[in-house]
Formats: structure tokens, C-alpha cells, sequence
């Protein structure tokens, strides 16, 4: 599974240039799907936390975390191989292990959905996740402004077109166990997709194992390996964004493949209100590009595609 360095653009969000940026998260969505940004406003304390009580829970016996199993709204623990993202009759499904916390805020009815360890047991984890939660938002907003931009729309456009009136925004934490045969073409950390939202922000530990595949029908395809920046965030376009602006800009193929270490990741997954209608942006379309998709519900589109990928595992 050996791959290719590659050095994706990085856009710092401390810049007072906006236009500036708003051009290099252009160029970076357009040509890779994938960015860095730098000076995101997280302390590194937080992050700090969040991967340690992430650590904690997954080092629980499985019994521990299966009291937590995945609920019907995609709040708790998976397990591993309970995700499959591809049809290959050698392939097991995934073997990483997750857990989904879902939107947070008080006056949301979607918060009462979400599962949490014993405060007895976790006493931190809780409040960890939910300032953890509340501040990758912030950042994911500051980032959907410069694509806005980007876009040649208003800086509030998504505010102001509803998309963040029921914000459907999830954190994921994640764990590769580091004794998965990398040898073995059935295992596989994360096989390659995309993902099917609007914007994801990663926190990595450090450890290597993530790739994109730019060219999603080249045969064979090429993968690249997306090196660890301290003090970065990996940003990358969804399926969702790809379809809203009539593919201009692209949702890539990716994976995570075994390294023989332990990995761990956070996942912020920022999607549009459910009901809001998405169609084609006016700036992506003209009379030589008309619209590719017609207009569909943001939850609706998200549901069935999250159901293909529990429907297509093995257990």
C-alpha cells in the first residue's frame, strides 16, 4: 500500500487577507478535495484532552463499550467491522472503531440522543467532548465563510440560507488498532471513500496511515499519503458540498491503512439543517454547465447514505 508524499495547500484563518484566502481554499477544493489550516482557534490543551478520555474509553474491555452500541439515531460506539464501505467479497468492512456524538446544544431536542460513559468512571468526558464540540464548530463555520467566498456568495451565506438552524454537526472519535496486518488485503483500517456530508475537520495524533486518491477512476489508483502538521487540522470537502456547487469542487477518495502503530483521530462532520432544500448554487452554474443533480433534502440525502454503509457490513 505504499503511496506518495503529498503536500496539500495550508491556509491560515489568523490572516486579515480573506480574499486571499478564500482564492487558496478555492484552488485547494478544486484541484484536491483536501487542506490544512493552521491557527484555528483550538488550544492545544483541548485537543489534548479530547484524544486522552478518547484513548480511555477504547482501551475498555469490548463489553465495556458495546453498553454504548450505536444507537438508531448514530449516537455511540461501533465496532470493529461493523462498517463497510465497499463491495469487495474479500473485504471484512472496516477494522477501526468509532464513537458518534451528535449536535449538543441546549436548546436542540437532537441532544437528548447521545450516549455517555459513566461520570463516575469518566468524569471529565463528558464536558470534554461538549467544549470540544462547541469550538470545532465555530471553526468549521469560519471555514464554510471563506468557502462562501470562494464561491463568489456572501460571507453569511450559510447562515443565512438556514443551513445552520438545525446544525446537524457530529464528532467522531476514532481508534486503529496498530496490531492489523497491513499485509493482508482484506484489512484495512478505512477503505476508500468519501464522505458524504458538507465539511469535515480531523485532528490526527500523528500517527501516519491517512491517503487520498484524487483521481477517483484511474485505474490503477494512485494514493498519496497526507503528512501530520503540528498544530493543523486536515479539511476536506463532502459529497454533499461536491453535489451543492455542481462539482466544482471535489469530494476525494480516501483512506486509512494499517501502520502497524495505534492511531487516533477526532472527526468533525458539519452538515446542513435536515430540511433544508440543496440545489445547485447559481455561482457553479451557467448555460454551458447546467445543474448535475436535482434539488433534495440535506437529511434525506445523508440518511440513505449512512444506512448504505451499515446495510453493506458483515455484522
Amino acid at each position: 500500500m505504499a503511496a506518495r508524499r503529498l503536500d496539500l495547500p495550508v491556509v491560515d484563518l489568523a490572516s486579515p487577507d480573506l480574499r486571499a484566502a478564500a482564492k487558496s481554499i478555492r484552488k485547494a477544493c478544486v484541484e484536491y478535495g483536501f487542506f490544512y489550516v493552521i491557527n484555528h482557534g483550538i488550544e492545544s490543551a483541548l485537543l489534548e484532552r479530547v484524544f486522552a478520555e478518547s484513548r480511555r474509553f477504547f482501551e475498555q474491555p469490548m463489553k465495556e463499550k458495546m453498553a454504548l452500541r450505536k444507537n438508531s439515531s448514530h449516537r455511540g460506539y461501533t465496532a470493529p467491522y461493523s462498517e463497510k464501505v465497499d463491495d469487495y467479497p474479500d473485504s471484512r468492512g472496516d477494522s477501526k472503531e468509532s464513537f458518534y456524538i451528535g449536535p449538543t446544544g441546549d436548546d436542540n431536542s437532537q441532544n437528548n440522543f447521545n450516549q455517555w460513559p459513566s461520570e463516575e468512571r469518566f468524569p471529565s468526558w463528558k464536558n470534554t467532548m461538549l467544549s470540544y464540540h462547541a469550538n470545532v464548530l465555530a471553526t468549521g463555520k469560519r471555514i464554510l465563510s471563506l468557502i462562501a467566498l470562494s464561491l463568489d456568495l456572501d460571507a453569511e451565506f450559510f447562515e443565512k440560507n438556514g443551513a445552520f438552524e438545525i446544525p446537524t454537526a457530529f464528532l467522531r472519535l476514532l481508534h486503529y488498532a496498530g496490531d492489523i496486518n497491513a499485509s493482508d488485503g482484506g484489512n484495512i483500517g478505512a477503505a476508500a471513500h468519501s464522505d458524504y456530508g458538507m465539511l469535515t475537520l480531523l485532528a490526527t495524533d500523528g500517527t501516519p496511515g491517512l491517503q487520498i486518491c484524487r483521481e477517483k477512476d484511474r485505474h490503477p489508483q494512485l494514493w498519496e499519503d497526507v503528512h501530520h502538521i503540528d498544530g493543523s487540522l486536515i479539511i476536506n470537502i463532502g459529497d454533499l458540498l461536491e453535489r451543492w456547487t455542481n462539482c466544482v469542487f471535489r469530494s476525494t477518495l480516501h483512506r486509512v491503512v494499517p501502520v502497524g502503530k495505534d492511531r487516533y483521530s477526532v472527526a468533525f462532520f458539519i452538515d446542513p439543517s435536515p430540511n433544508l432544500l440543496i440545489q445547485c448554487m447559481e455561482s457553479c452554474c451557467n448555460d454551458a454547465y447546467p445543474p448535475r443533480f436535482p434539488p433534495i433534502k440535506s437529511g434525506d440525502y445523508l440518511e440513505e447514505r449512512l444506512s448504505s454503509t451499515y446495510k453493506l457490513a458483515t455484522v
